[in-house]
């Protein structure tokens, strides 16, 4: 009898134990997604229909503070999760892709976006040409460059230039001269590539 009452005090005991494990896995995965979702709302509340490539703006660090922090720039994290999800070489130009989006202002994700929908994030281009944006690619023409640095600087510079600086602020609207062919399945593509990176 008595070894009977220990025994149905340890299953008793387990069962708690294993009640208190799954409940405390069930708060974490909630509080995870109430963040996620947090984050969503966040970033849904700055878009900007009229220019969707606005986006990317450096972290704010006000000049009369020193300190000894460093803020951590979550868009070459966000980038560098893409990139190694879909296997891109782009994942060690992460702050490159930052950096120079930040100098051309537009959107961090622009470059990525668009290097996905034309060559699957660099990985059908042509070869030695580090052109993952088809930029330059028509007909027989290729144009090539030395290496990924100057494919990025050259791109971010030509789409500041020949398309935000002449008010083509959309997947749309640069779609009509990026890639005129297309009935709109390039800017769907670009759009959809934005959005799996927010």
């Amino acid at each position: 009898m008595m070894k009977k009452a220990l025994s149905y005090g340890g299953l008793f005991l387990l069962l708690l134990v294993l009640i208190f494990v799954l409940s405390y896995q069930y708060y974490c995965q909630q509080q995870r997604l109430m963040s996620n979702q947090r984050v969503l709302e966040e970033i849904a509340s700055f878009s900007n229909p009229q220019n969707q490539f606005n986006l990317s703006v450096p972290p704010f660090i006000p000049a009369s503070i020193k300190s000894d922090i460093k803020i951590a720039d979550g868009r070459v994290a966000n980038l560098k999760a893409f990139f190694r999800k879909y296997y891109s070489p782009l994942y060690d130009y992460a702050d490159l892709i930052v950096s120079v989006s930040d100098q051309n202002q537009f959107d961090y994700r622009l470059l990525p976006a668009i290097a996905m929908q034309e060559s699957n994030l660099c990985r059908y281009i042509p070869e030695n040409s580090y052109n993952c944006w088809g930029w330059g690619i028509y007909g027989n023409t290729v144009t090539r460059f030395s290496s990924y640095d100057e494919a990025i600087t050259t791109v971010a510079q030509g789409i500041k230039e020949e398309y935000i600086n002449k008010g083509l602020l959309t997947a749309s609207a640069i779609m009509k001269k990026y890639t005129p062919p297309s009935t709109g399945s390039w800017a769907y593509g670009v759009n959809h590539f934005l959005k799996m990176m927010e």
